[in-house]
């Protein structure tokens, strides 16, 4: 428990904003899925997202919230839930360090007939269950096609059941595992990121 000198702070009491920063800061760091969708006019789209988890084991099943536009599109609803839900498939790519340009680049607000992976120079990769394409560029790729969006307060928890996983040779350690030092994921910290730092097993000496 938070000793007497602890700051509490009650959500009924509070901005949305205000919360969502004890949030974010708190509940760290977290994977980036980089979603690839397309609009049902063809339009790729490219966006991360760093709410964003395993939801089960079998069948294997990815669990992205995506919340409503900001800044500018306030009040909107973001281009990668309008594509998901019209087209039913997307793909997660994973976000290595090295990518963290582009991935940022890709976080920019454009109008939904601008394709985004031209504008964050990435190529788009043939899927082999799905028509969307995966990034290029990306280690890892997971084809994804819809299972559920729920609807939580203002944003939407999308699941989506995983029908392909692409590791690329560079990133795969062997026997289903990947090489996590040598791809380098990149986290989502409040308003920052983190590179990776040596791993170490329990119990530490």
């Amino acid at each position: 428990m938070p000793n007497n000198q602890a700051h509490v702070f009650n959500p009924d009491e509070l901005e949305t904003q205000q919360m969502y920063k004890i949030l974010i800061g708190s509940v760290v760091p977290r994977p980036i899925a980089w979603i690839s969708s397309k609009s049902k006019d063809g339009v790729l789209n490219v966006a991360p997202f760093s709410f964003f988890t395993v939801a089960s084991r079998q069948p294997p099943t990815l669990a992205v919230s995506i919340g409503p536009g900001v800044q500018e599109r306030e009040g909107t609803i973001k281009d990668t839930l309008t594509n998901i839900r019209e087209t039913e498939e997307y793909v997660i790519n994973v976000v290595p360090e090295a990518l963290a340009n582009a991935m940022h680049e890709s976080s920019m607000h454009v109008a939904p007939e601008i394709n985004e992976f031209e504008t964050a120079a990435l190529t788009p990769a043939p899927s082999e269950t799905i028509s969307v394409p995966a990034v290029q560029e990306s280690p890892i790729a997971f084809e994804c096609k819809l299972d559920k969006i729920i609807p939580v307060g203002t944003d939407h928890m999308v699941l989506g059941q995983v029908q392909r996983a692409r590791v690329d040779e560079a990133a795969y350690a062997g026997n289903f595992k990947t090489d996590i030092e040598k791809w380098k994921p990149l986290a989502r910290l409040a308003g920052d990121y983190a590179a990776l730092t040596p791993s170490f097993r329990l119990p530490k000496e």
